[in-house]
């Protein structure tokens, strides 16, 4: 259905800051903008992570809530831009992240796949192609034609997994979003997740508090701590040098 990218390199990170500023108030952070002496906090959310993962890998990102995780997959997913230091990402990435994030409640299911294919640049025909796909999977039934203000959490979050992991990505971005609605469904999206990592050149980037799904899934690890990469090398090494370094 795309056209796929080529480049060896699917991602690269050199020497990337993020930092935030936290203010006591709106207010002040309303005078920030015309003081720079105004009082704040600022959080070092990653601090010059540089690493690269290469076309086909599967690598987990491991560390606690905090070390800088979800900021690096904001980053790589566009979501924010780094204060300092430049990332390369290289190919069509598939987020299964805030499943339900994005969508319009008073559109029914079927509408919002069609509005968001619209957003990834599908066309009228590969929309039409790859909606049926997306309907089975999330097995919501008459629901998919209804309005999402009707469907529960757990519904949202299955059509979100639905779309996402059905746009043939070249990068794919999982972050503890395999625990979707009950115990078989889980099983089902694991299995898609397994499927999409069996193709050729798809890159895997796999957060999870887990240490036994990072090794089901993974080969490598990069492990954050406080911003900063401590540890990259085999997942099972990986895994091992962060649970001594939580336990000292």
């Amino acid at each position: 259905m795309f056209s796929r990218s080529e480049d060896e390199v699917a991602i690269r990170f050199s020497h990337v800051d993020k930092t935030y500023r936290l203010f006591k108030n709106d207010r002040a952070r309303f005078y920030s903008v015309f003081n720079k002496r105004v009082k704040h906090e600022t959080i070092h959310a990653n601090c010059d992570l540089s690493f690269e993962i290469k076309r086909g890998e599967a690598v987990a990102l491991v560390g606690n809530n905090g070390a800088g995780k979800s900021t690096a997959l904001k980053i790589i997913t566009g979501v924010i831009t780094p204060t300092s230091g430049t990332v390369d990402v290289n190919g069509r990435v598939s987020a299964l992240l805030e499943l339900s994030a994005g969508f319009d409640m008073n559109l029914t299911g079927r509408e919002n796949i069609e509005m968001r294919g619209f957003l990834w640049g599908l066309n009228k025909k590969e929309i039409a192609e790859l909606t049926p796909a997306v309907e089975e999977f999330a097995e919501l039934g008459s629901y998919f034609d209804q309005p999402m203000r009707t469907y529960s959490s757990g519904m949202k979050a299955r059509l979100g997994f639905s779309f996402a992991s059905s746009i043939d990505p070249e990068i794919l971005v999982v972050d503890e979003a395999l625990s979707v609605g009950d115990k078989r469904f889980s099983k089902k999206c694991i299995a898609r997740v397994k499927e999409i990592m069996s193709g050729t050149g798809v890159t895997v980037l796999f957060v999870t508090h887990s240490s036994s799904a990072a090794q089901e899934f993974c080969t490598r690890g990069l492990v954050l701590d406080h911003g900063r990469l401590t540890y990259d090398g085999p997942i099972k090494d990986a895994i091992e040098f962060y649970d001594k370094s939580n336990n000292m």
